[in-house]
């Protein structure tokens, strides 16, 4: 071949290389500080930039950050390969971009380009194990939009499933992941998401939820990258499978000079030990599954729980600093089980630190089941398990930090609840329906809450709901329909006739509580409020009466009645009587009223008489025989829970 063709055939491939790299591109220049070209900051820049695209630098790893000079002229900078790239292809895009930068940011200190291979930013700031998921240095590509009439779903299925792989990027040393997951039959959505691995487990997982709300999850496909991470999805594999597994073990080889001999006698000696081994192993397993099925003690961790719990741990001090040391200026709000304050972390995440009462009815086994139960939970309409902490007798969880009240901070006073008009009470609904049945059907595991209420669901920025408290939500094996249990806990009003007289709940139960909270959010009043007055009528009673009575819309709340749709608050105040009735198995399941609220052309079955309706209450109200906690409202709460202990006749 002649030294001109080969000529050809480098520049073509630099060409198609270059071409691949810069065909998808975005940069961000802050023009806020400049540099001039013969200034100490552009030479330090200069060495940076050298450093970082030398023979030496981590393409293997895919990131390395570095710092060049001193302050006031120091800089600092890093970059960041997609996870699923080849070192080959880290090294080249890299590369181009370090000879891109200078172009495309000619005289700004600080500068962030996203490629399709990768990410290069530098700043006259410290960006060094610094979280940064500023929206406005964003780079977002949209794919079209999911034309289906279960978008609702589709945004749900999304954001569970990038929720799910942002928990394990978030958890892993490469702080990358990818996942695929079912759609439907036919269509499988892709997901990868990626962190620069020197942030934190928290600051990484912060950062991509900021990613997964700030894309369009509508979408056929979308992705977002800013500064310290990146999320993508799409209806199609977009990512390099082979370069994102990990390469398998190579076995070891025999050592030289070892004959057949040998080797039989090794196997020999080895393998009974390695039987009795097995055998002690499995006797003791048997042995720990006997005394675990017998005793009635806490729980202990095994498994993936205990992988759970090491991967959630945090350093007490660390929630000490991000709560001022539990500062009265931090507190915002105080239930049943403890109090609840507001915590910064260094990096400026915003957290809820839950502290649990020492001598509080919370045990340790509702502390390991809240942990263990809400780490496996990702939807949009629950609340968010950050971490938690052991130290002594003081035991901490902490969660997203949801800036609302709670819906019955709102719901309840009357000079708030006006802001609930009723598209945005029916969008509540809607948020608790997708939440409840997500715990029921839709998660890895199904889960009953057996404390759904008011105070237990809190509201985001946006006024979307969230479900808050698992302390006493309970598993459910595969087959499972039912449990009993001596230990009634929950609220009174919000409780099934069923499980508050013998113990027994079901889904059922979570059910009946919905349907209260329903009857509450659309009269704007509480189911307890009737009791000084009439000790017989409660919230659902009341209803029951006045539906019975062809006057149904006397319950809607004064402050909507003149500004609602009619015909959808007649459908929830038909399905709230629904949910109530005191034959747990005429009660519908979530899934069926997730159709009864988004679609008109269910035919809805006629409501029997609800639980505790009048006769069909207890002789003995269990509220006289039960000890209960009460709640102290305190503005912005995040955990207003109330506990109720009801042990059965």
């Amino acid at each position: 071949m002649s030294s001109r063709a080969s000529l050809i055939i480098l520049f073509l491939f630099s060409f198609l290389t270059s071409f691949r790299v810069s065909a998808q591109s975005k940069n961000v220049c802050s023009n806020t500080t400049t540099y001039t070209r013969n200034s100490t900051y552009f030479t330090n820049l200069k060495t940076l930039l050298s450093t970082l695209s030398s023979d030496n630098a981590s393409y293997s790893t895919g990131f390395q950050n570095a710092t060049a000079g001193q302050d006031p002229d120091r800089v600092t900078g890093l970059f960041l390969c997609q996870g699923d790239v080849t070192p080959e292809d880290c090294r080249s895009c890299v590369t181009f971009s370090v000879n891109d930068v200078l172009s495309r940011c000619p005289n700004e200190r600080e500068a962030v380009l996203y490629y399709e291979d990768c990410m290069l930013r530098y700043s006259d700031q410290n960006i060094l194990s610094t979280m940064n998921a500023n929206i406005e240095w964003k780079w977002r590509m949209l794919n079209g939009n999911m034309s289906s009439d279960r978008v609702d779903q589709y945004e749900d299925f999304v954001w569970s499933t990038m929720n799910q792989a942002a928990v394990e990027a978030a958890s892993s040393p490469r702080k990358f992941y990818t996942i695929s997951a079912n759609w439907t039959a036919l269509q499988t959505l892709y997901g990868m998401v990626q962190c620069t691995p020197d942030l934190t487990r928290i600051e990484c997982l912060s950062c991509l939820q900021e990613t997964i709300n700030g894309m369009r999850l509508n979408r056929i496909g979308a992705r977002l990258h800013l500064p310290s991470c990146n999320s993508r999805y799409e209806l199609y594999k977009f990512f390099n499978e082979t370069a994102v597994r990990t390469p398998p073990r190579q076995q070891a080889p025999s050592p030289p000079g070892k004959d057949g001999n040998s080797n039989a006698l090794v196997a020999f000696i080895v393998v009974p030990i390695v039987v009795a081994v097995l055998l002690l192993v499995a006797g003791y397993c048997f042995y720990a599954k006997r005394t675990r099925k017998s005793s009635t003690a806490a729980p202990a961790f095994y498994g993936d729980d205990m992988k759970t719990i090491k991967l959630l741990q945090l350093d007490y001090r660390t929630i000490l600093a991000a709560t001022n040391n539990y500062s009265e200026n931090n507190k915002i709000g105080q239930g049943g089980f403890g109090e609840v304050y507001k915590g910064t972390f260094s990096n400026g995440t915003e957290v809820a630190v839950k502290r649990l009462l020492k001598l509080s009815g919370q045990g340790e086994t509702e502390f390991k089941n809240e942990v263990v139960v809400v780490a496996k939970l990702q939807h949009r309409n629950l609340v968010r398990l950050l971490g938690f902490s052991l130290e002594g007798e003081e035991r901490v969880l902490v969660y997203e930090y949801v800036p609302n009240k709670s819906l019955d901070s709102f719901l309840f006073d009357h000079g708030k609840k006006g802001r609930l008009d009723w598209t945005q009470r029916y969008k509540i609904i809607g948020g608790i329906t997708r939440g409840i049945l997500y715990l029921h059907q839709d998660s890895r595991v199904t889960i009953i809450h057996r404390d759904l209420k008011a105070s237990n669901v809190l509201l985001d920025a946006d006024m979307n709901p969230k479900i808050a408290d698992f302390g006493m939500a309970r598993i459910f094996g595969m087959d499972q329909t039912h449990e009993n249990t001596s230990r009634i806990v929950g609220t009174y009003g919000y409780m099934s006739p069923e499980y508050a007289i013998d113990g027994l709940y079901s889904m059922k139960s979570d059910v009946y509580s919905f349907g209260v909270l329903l009857l509450e959010i659309i009269s704007g009043r509480k189911n307890s409020s009737f009791y000084e007055t009439d000790p017989e009528l409660d919230l659902v009673t009341y209803a029951w009466r006045i539906w019975s009575n062809g006057t149904a819309l006397d319950l809607v709340d004064p402050s909507i009645i003149d500004n609602c749709q009619k015909s959808e608050v007649l459908q929830c105040i038909y399905i709230g009587l629904l949910c109530v009735q005191e034959d747990p198995a005429e009660r519908p399941t979530f899934s069926t009223i997730f159709v009864m609220l988004t679609s008109n052309t269910v035919p809805l079955p006629v409501p029997q008489h609800p639980g505790f309706l009048g006769h069909s209450r207890p002789e003995k109200d269990p509220l006289d025989s039960y000890q209960s906690m009460t709640t102290k409202s305190y503005p912005t709460s995040v955990d207003d829970a109330s506990i109720t202990e009801l042990y059965p006749r």
